[in-house]
């Protein structure tokens, strides 16, 4: 069996940048240990599986160690192969998954995708966040995942989370956010329950970002930057139970999975 397999940077104008994700084509889905396989193999962040069905794509995402249940840099890498490789005619790519539909819309170089908005809400402070992160955040809050809130960029540029702690955590991951230097606002993402100790750029954690510093703000179109080490650029709306996060995606690998 041999399947392609394209590797793209997302939410970056520039290889080398961005956040990698795998996009395996599948003509139907195969058993589930088979893509975790893949996606281990592959020892990026994640690695998107698409089946085509007609005018939509069936869509799901796997790190490493897990499937997960929402993945924005992915989808965009998907949509990117998808667009550029003729698998659709149209410039809005239609997605699947188990939480619903997602939508990819390609726009002047940007790809828009339309997400929903999973906000936050402020919970009380809990010690274990503050031994994980290394420093009291400024705010705490409960969304899919935790959002911590810190007083300006170069709190958040200074974080050195032991992971062994965060991991520990019931929440899935850990986002650290403060008002952005030269964008409305900046972020990073641990998630090592995932076998992602930093994720280089999060789509699905804007989710919860952009609702709260659209709401914080009082605007509802946002600039951010991600700041991890390899960094990303994220143009978000916040559009009530929904939200838009843009953003550019380079193609750095094309080729084929041999499966005996």
């Amino acid at each position: 069996m041999k399947l392609p397999i394209y590797q793209v940077d997302a939410f970056a104008s520039r290889l080398f940048a961005g956040n990698p994700a795998a996009v395996v084509i599948l003509d139907d889905w195969l058993p589930d240990r088979i893509l975790q396989a893949i996606a281990s193999e592959n020892n990026v962040s994640e690695t998107a599986f698409v089946v085509p069905r007609e005018e939509e794509f069936d869509l799901r995402w796997f790190s490493p160690t897990v499937e997960v249940e929402l993945c924005g840099h992915a989808t965009l890498a998907t949509a990117r192969v998808l667009f550029d490789h003729g698998l659709t005619r149209e410039s809005v790519a239609v997605f699947r998954y188990g939480g619903g539909t997602l939508t990819v819309r390609s726009n002047e170089g940007l790809l828009e995708m339309d997400f929903p908005s999973l906000p936050a809400s402020s919970i009380p402070d809990d010690p274990r966040v503050e031994l994980g992160l290394g420093r009291r955040p400024h705010e705490l809050l409960q969304s899919t995942n935790l959002l911590a809130i810190f007083e300006d960029q170069a709190a958040v540029e200074g974080l050195n989370p032991d992971f062994d702690v965060l991991a520990e955590l019931e929440s899935f991951g850990v986002i650290v956010s403060a008002p952005g230097e030269d964008c409305d606002f900046v972020s990073r993402f641990f998630t090592p329950k995932a076998g992602v100790p930093e994720d280089p750029v999060t789509g699905s954690a804007h989710c919860t970002l952009i609702p709260y510093w659209g709401q914080r703000l009082g605007k509802d179109t946002l600039h951010a930057r991600q700041i991890s080490a390899r960094g990303g650029e994220l143009f978000c709306e916040n559009r009530g139970d929904r939200v838009t996060i843009a953003g550019h995606a380079r193609e750095y690998l094309v080729g084929e999975i041999h499966i005996d």
